[in-house]
């Protein structure tokens, strides 16, 4: 299941995701259980993110971008 629709927005899933990051920078662990996501969904799905620009990795964490911060509203 993919994250990033093909017109480059984000999926139900993605947006659980992009909302979980508003709080600040998290590790996958903590999205998933935040969101109720399985964790290989949200690994895969935060690399999406990261990717289509969205989402920042910082280490073994994720935070929100300027673009991600905007849809996550």
């Amino acid at each position: 299941m993919a994250c990033i629709n093909p017109d480059g927005k984000p999926t139900e899933s993605g947006m659980k995701m992009l909302r979980a990051l508003q709080k600040g920078s998290k590790a996958p662990e903590e999205v998933a259980q935040e969101t109720g996501l399985p964790l290989f969904r949200v690994r895969s799905g935060l690399r999406e993110l990261a990717q289509a620009g969205l989402a920042i990795q910082t280490e073994d964490k994720y935070k929100l971008s300027e673009e991600g911060a905007k849809l996550a509203k």
